[in-house]
């Protein structure tokens, strides 16, 4: 889309917002006219001030004109009133649109699929979105109350000017203004690409800042603390010469502006002052000018201000409003129904699904999960197991086959009431930086405090808990990072177990923890498995050898069914994977019996 045709369709996309609250746009465009009208007829009143004060005119005694002092001061409190009396009313509407298109942003975010949050760069995602939100206050307040107040102004004294004095004052007025608005137009058009490139390399140095604190435990690991300043150092090179080339186009046209001004100033002057020797103008008349030209000069400059920094707002609200012109490529049809789930059984028919087009993962798979019972789905590395948690969930669409739960094919139902029927314990469990109690209760965000405290209990979580000197209230830190692997797995049963689903997934929910936790974490699983439908997805082959079915998966297609035992007297690639896994634990019992058992030392008071 064409650079002119962006910026028109950014500026139209907040009409809506606006347009919810027209009463009060309407009344402050009033407000504002009347604040005007009242500015510019403060030099009128001066003028009759100094007229009737000039005793070259009156060659009498004077008379204090206290009714134009009056009105002179009326003017100037009317001014100021009305002119509050406007931002008073409208700013409501521009907070309150501010507000409801970054709601609309987080909400869209959270509507559009995994494939875009696996791309997304946190850090200059959160940027774009703090510098839109921004932008789109200062367009909404600027554009209604700067540059319509001063086009309205300069109309007024246009009209001043004709009516009172020589056609040559408003000859010079219309071309000053049309050279500064075309001056200003030129320069920041040309500033416009080192702005946009500016943008662009703040968010991608602010990308590398967060995506390396994230990381923090990795750098360390690697001692790579030079190696991550270089590289950030870099990127905040690229971004101060992009700021300095920016900042010397700015210089250029506040140096532009201020020249054409200055002429400005000096032509109207000097045709003034040659007016007022020669009688055609008198000194109030002089001083009405020199009044008018401050007047009308001082907003035009900072209309020049006004103009730049809605355009450097507009490039900011561009990268915003371009994330919600992003579609989401999982979305719910049309008047879809909510899923009724009445047993739980899941089916996944000839399932095919691919990540790119030319690297497909299922082949035709197919297999059920009856109502209530535990099947669990193992294979190799890349088989494809969890991938099946993701189609179930509709991270994505499948390009083949159908997912059925009791009978209904889960694209034709809403997307949030499939999710609701279905809970899940994932393999890296990833906290919010909140307490404890918050992520065992985002479960069920209304659960009462009984109900969070008997679901840790259930999760073996309660004598861990019990033991913290802030127990529920302890914070666990970025991403979950104060707690181990076993505790983080055990608030996600928590939460699980508080969500109470007819479905429940386990993916691999135990492949990270050592042999003591993941004997504490399978006894969890199975009280919150029982009487549910579960699906199983394993690494190791000793969680699952009480499941009613375990389906073997091998570069994306079924390679074998059935329970523990058919399976290893089939003797197939389950068996070899069995015997594999056994192999390497009786190793690592043997290698631990062989180490030295450390002396006990006493201790002497």
């Amino acid at each position: 889309m064409p650079p002119a045709l962006k910026r028109s369709h950014t500026l139209r996309s907040l009409l809506p917002f606006i347009w919810e609250f027209r009463g009060r746009t309407l009344l402050a465009l009033i407000f504002l006219v009347i604040a005007k009208i009242a500015t510019v007829l403060i030099p009128v009143a001066l003028k009759h001030l100094v007229d009737d004060l000039n005793p070259v005119v009156h060659h009498t005694a004077l008379v204090l004109p206290v009714a134009l002092l009056i009105g002179y001061g009326l003017l100037r409190f009317a001014s100021t009133l009305f002119g509050e009396l406007r931002d008073l009313v409208f700013e409501f509407a521009a907070l309150r649109a501010v507000r409801r298109i970054a709601l609309r942003v987080f909400r869209h975010l959270h509507d559009l699929d995994l494939a875009f949050h696996l791309e997304r760069q946190t850090g200059g995602l959160s940027r774009d979105i703090e510098r839109g939100t921004r932008g789109i206050s200062f367009v909404l307040s600027f554009m209604l109350f700067n540059i319509l107040p001063t086009l309205l102004e300069i109309g007024l004294v246009l009209g001043i000017f004709l009516w009172n004095f020589s056609a040559w004052f408003a000859l010079i007025i219309i071309v000053s203004v049309v050279c500064y608005i075309a001056f200003s137009i030129l320069v920041t058009e040309w500033r416009l690409q080192h702005m946009r490139r500016m943008n662009e390399l703040d968010s991608k140095a602010n990308t590398r800042a967060v995506d390396s604190l994230l990381n923090y435990e990795t750098v360390k690991y690697f001692t790579n603390e030079d190696f991550e300043a270089h590289r950030y150092d870099n990127e905040m090179a690229s971004w101060e010469q992009e700021a300095l080339k920016t900042q010397y186009s700015l210089s250029t046209l506040n140096s532009g502006q201020g020249l054409i001004i200055a002429l400005g100033v000096i032509a109207m002057m000097l045709l003034a002052g040659y007016e007022v020797v020669h009688g055609r103008m008198t000194l109030g008349d002089f001083v009405m000018v020199n009044a008018y030209i401050v007047q009308l000069f001082m907003p035009l400059n900072f209309l020049g201000f006004v103009y730049r920094e809605m355009k450097r707002s507009i490039v900011d609200m561009e990268r915003m409003f371009a994330l919600l012109d992003r579609n989401t490529q999982v979305a719910d049809k049309p008047g879809a129904p909510t899923l009724k789930v009445s047993q739980g059984e899941i089916r996944f028919e000839n399932l095919r699904f691919g990540y790119g087009k030319d690297r497909e993962i299922l082949h035709g798979v197919s297999f059920a999960v009856p109502a209530g019972s535990k099947v669990a789905v193992v294979g190799p590395s890349g088989a494809g197991k969890s991938t099946l948690a993701r189609l179930l969930f509709r991270f994505y669409d499948a390009s083949g086959g159908r997912i059925l739960v009791d009978g209904q094919d889960i694209r034709d139902v809403t997307r949030d009431s499939l999710r609701r029927n279905i809970g899940i314990v994932p393999q890296d469990t990833v906290l919010f930086n909140d307490t404890i109690y918050y992520n065992i209760a985002y479960g069920r965000p209304d659960a009462n405090r009984s109900d969070i405290e008997q679901a840790a209990a259930m999760a073996n979580l309660k004598q861990f808990i019990e033991v913290l000197p802030q127990g529920y209230e302890t914070l666990v830190g970025e991403r979950g990072l104060k707690l181990s692997g076993g505790e983080k797995q055990r608030v996600a049963i928590a939460r699980a177990i508080l969500k109470n689903p007819p479905i429940l997934v386990f993916d691999e929910a135990t492949s990270s923890l050592d042999s003591n936790a993941e004997q504490a974490i399978l006894v969890a699983m199975r009280e919150l498995a029982e009487h549910r439908t579960s699906l199983v997805i394993a690494h190791r082959l000793s969680t699952i050898v009480d499941a009613d079915e375990i389906v073997v998966l091998d570069q994306g297609a079924v390679a074998e069914r059935g329970t523990h035992r058919e399976l290893l007297r089939i003797g197939g690639l389950y068996a070899q994977l069995w015997t594999l896994q056994q192999r390497e634990a009786e190793e690592k019992q043997k290698k631990a019996a062989e180490q030295p058992t450390p002396p006990a030392f006493a201790l002497n008071g």
